[in-house]
């Protein structure tokens, strides 16, 4: 108990490193992952290949590869200004983007296809119909795996201290530095990040409840 009253201060800070490195890359991967799901149901050919080829790149490539390619390749361009911060926001939600697409994508292929037509016969476009029709009640069914995403974001924070970042896996790694017994403090780590989590879970259980379609 000592190792979290002794360090509160130092934990609080990493806890809401994770907590605004989460909630930003959130943010990114929301809109990216929109714009991703628009270019996959796109009735033109191109765009269509194109969301399809950035989200099977971005899926199959691991994260870690992405932190290295980003803050070892930027500034081998000579592309220096932004912090490691902001670089780990890039990485995280472009990465997630990908998987709240094809969420988007799996709540799309519930909407009946006849919403989309109707919307197209009263004069509507096709982007139109995406964002006023089609994107709502998709994103009722959603709900779920989106909850999945932004989970899978805080555990893979953790890979963001490893590139100078400093949330709440770093604070594992100044502790230990100061002689605290590393079980202990993975412990309270642990504690922390099942916090996290526990929060977003009910947060995503009480969201899809409120938006769930009485049948």
């Amino acid at each position: 108990m000592d190792v979290l009253t002794d360090n509160a201060g130092l934990f609080w800070q990493g806890f809401m490193g994770t907590v605004r490195l989460m909630c930003l890359s959130t943010l990114l991967a929301l809109a990216l992952g929109i714009l991703l799901v628009s270019l996959r149901i796109s009735p033109v050919p191109l765009c269509r290949g194109l969301g399809a080829t950035v989200v099977t790149v971005l899926c199959n490539t691991p994260l870690t590869v992405l932190f290295f390619g980003v803050t070892l390749g930027l500034p081998m361009l000579g592309l220096t200004g932004a912090d490691y911060f902001t670089l780990a926001v890039l990485v995280m939600g472009s990465y997630a983007s990908a998987f709240v697409c094809e969420a988007l994508r799996s709540g799309v292929n519930t909407v009946e296809t006849g919403q989309a037509e109707a919307a197209r016969s009263l004069g509507m476009s096709t982007m139109q119909a995406a964002v006023l029709v089609v994107f709502p009640q998709a994103g009722r069914a959603a709900v779920p795996p989106l909850g999945n995403v932004v989970i899978t974001l805080v555990k893979n924070s953790a890979l963001a201290g490893g590139f100078s970042v400093y949330e709440l896996f770093s604070t594992e790694k100044t502790l230990v530095e100061r002689g605290y017994a590393v079980a202990a403090v993975f412990l309270w780590v642990t504690v922390a990040y099942l916090v996290l989590i526990a929060v977003i879970s009910t947060g995503f259980r009480l969201l899809e409840r409120r938006l769930a379609v009485p049948r």
